[in-house]
């Protein structure tokens, strides 16, 4: 059998029309232990994987830690040099961020840094680290 190579986790934010509806589908009905929550947003650990649902019933944007953030997103869980590596050349090439690279949640559990840019074709991607990656799930 040929050994599986360790990937990073997965991110994808999801409109969901009811927020409560979402939390118990996910936690309740499917059983994904929910990590850090706010009344527009709520974060599931989906076997390792990080899936957030944000209250819109299209897409749009759902205020965050002071950023308008675009829903739907998706992304990787980087380590912090490569995040950093990652946003330098994104800067080198040029690119127009949705939200520039910054450390949000600062000092608080879940502490990450965090970029948002489109694709050509307008999708949304965030890229992230953890200081702490222990801390992806963090309430």
């Amino acid at each position: 059998m040929t050994e599986q190579p360790s990937l990073p986790p997965f991110h994808l934010a999801i409109p969901v029309a009811d927020i409560d509806a979402a939390r118990h589908f996910y936690g309740d009905v499917l059983g994904f232990p929910r990590g850090r929550s706010d009344e527009r947003w709520t974060d599931w650990n989906v076997d390792g994987h990080q899936v957030d649902g944000h209250r819109r019933a299209v897409a749009g944007t759902n205020p965050v830690d002071g950023h308008e953030v675009p829903v739907p997103h998706f992304g990787l869980v980087l380590t912090v040099e490569r995040f950093r590596q990652l946003a330098a050349r994104l800067v080198e090439a040029g690119i127009d961020f949705v939200i520039e690279p910054y450390a949000r949640f600062e000092g608080e559990p879940g502490e990450q840094w965090t970029m948002f840019f489109l694709d050509p074709s307008g999708n949304a991607l965030e890229f992230k680290a953890f200081r702490d990656p222990s801390q992806l799930f963090a309430v």
